[in-house]
């Protein structure tokens, strides 16, 4: 007569719950590490989703693009100041400049910089990071709200901002 063994004394009912409890602590640990930094806001720009289909108003970037407006952002470390300089377009010299600076992933490392007027360009005293990327907008403080983008890498101290509407797009 044969003995019925117990089911915990089987392999396979081990392996069934080794890889069961691998899987769930798998998904606690990718769960805390995504979670690490909090939401990820990486588009700063306000989103109306219909459907499937996102949808974001990009008037201020056509507006840019018909000014034929372009700037350059530099950021000067050693005396602590953030500059934007024109280079084309129809810019209003004696008005006040919005910067926003987006942290690619991280919403509360944001930041929004006021830069006056000056005999170059705009300026304001700052010193941001320079140890991750920052995706930069310029806009005007007040006014017609047109709008110009770009990028600046981690260590880099000057990016182009630019239209993200080419002029020949409606």
């Amino acid at each position: 007569m044969e003995q019925k063994s117990s089911p915990w004394r089987q392999p396979v009912v081990w392996l069934m719950v080794v890889l069961v409890g691998a899987v769930v602590v798998g998904s606690i640990i990718m769960y805390v590490v995504a979670n690490k930094d909090g939401p990820m806001d990486v588009v700063p720009d306000k989103v109306q989703s219909t459907g499937q289909a996102q949808q974001v108003d990009l008037g201020p970037d056509g507006r840019a693009a018909q000014r034929n407006l372009a700037a350059i952002a530099r950021i000067d470390d050693e005396h602590g100041y953030v500059e934007v300089i024109p280079v084309t377009g129809d810019f209003d010299r004696k008005a006040t400049l919005t910067l926003h600076l987006h942290h690619p992933t991280r919403a509360a490392d944001d930041m929004a910089l006021a830069l006056a007027a000056t005999d170059t360009g705009w300026r304001v005293d700052a010193k941001p990071a320079l140890d991750h990327d920052w995706l930069l907008q310029l806009a005007p403080a007040k006014g017609d709200g047109w709008r110009l983008r770009g990028r600046m890498p981690r260590g880099q101290l000057a990016a182009q901002l630019r239209p993200a509407l080419d002029d020949a797009q409606p």
